[in-house]
């Protein structure tokens, strides 16, 4: 539910920045050609910038989209490789909790004292801090519920499943990005199945993945 949460956040700040692009190109053009320029253009995009990315931080992270640097990390057996992705995923976690705990911290702050943005527009500053805040509280979120996950996972001995929660992605899953981003995902043909070992095709047995 996070992750879903997360996506639609994700979609939302990239149409916030593709607006954000819109009122830059229009208050560009204006100020060239019809002689005036929008007052609050500055503010606004700037507040659209800081809370979209926030918003983004939980996709990028179920996505696993973070740069991360794997060269050391993935030469390493599989048991220790998975207590190193539940130590930076708990690393993690406690900066997400720090920032959500700061961030809801400025924008009571903010509250109590009536603060207002010094520009013509008057913005009261609850409202791009709340939803900046909001977007770290999402991350926040997720962290947690994934660390939870994996702290389950390590208990019940599934490393494999720390390593395939936590690790960078395969080349399979890039290509498979790159070829939805493109649209031609649905147009490559699935790979057909390969015959059993008994001689029977395809199917695999019930409770048992290919």
């Amino acid at each position: 539910m996070i992750e879903r949460l997360g996506d639609a956040m994700g979609d939302a700040a990239g149409w916030v920045y593709l607006l954000c692009a819109l009122l830059i190109t229009f208050d560009v053009v204006s100020r060239k050609f019809l002689g005036f320029s929008s007052q609050g253009t500055t503010e606004i995009t700037g507040y659209m910038l800081g809370f979209g990315i926030t918003w983004g931080l939980a996709h990028a992270l179920a996505m696993k989209a973070h740069i991360r640097v794997d060269v050391l990390v993935m030469h390493l057996p599989l048991w220790l490789r998975a207590y190193l992705h539940a130590l930076a995923l708990a690393l993690l976690t406690s900066v997400s909790v720090f920032f959500a705990w700061r961030g809801w911290a400025v924008v009571v702050e903010s509250w109590e004292f009536g603060a207002k943005d010094t520009s013509a527009l008057s913005i009261p500053l609850i409202l791009p801090q709340g939803l900046w805040a909001l977007g770290l509280t999402a991350f926040c979120a997720l962290t947690v519920v994934m660390l939870l996950e994996v702290i389950l996972l390590l208990a019940l001995g599934r490393r494999d499943g720390v390593d395939h929660l936590l690790g960078p992605r395969s080349i399979a899953e890039e290509t498979e990005e790159v070829l939805e981003a493109a649209g031609l995902a649905e147009s490559i043909p699935s790979p057909s199945p390969q015959p059993s070992p008994g001689g029977r095709g395809g199917a695999s047995p019930p409770g048992r993945s290919p």
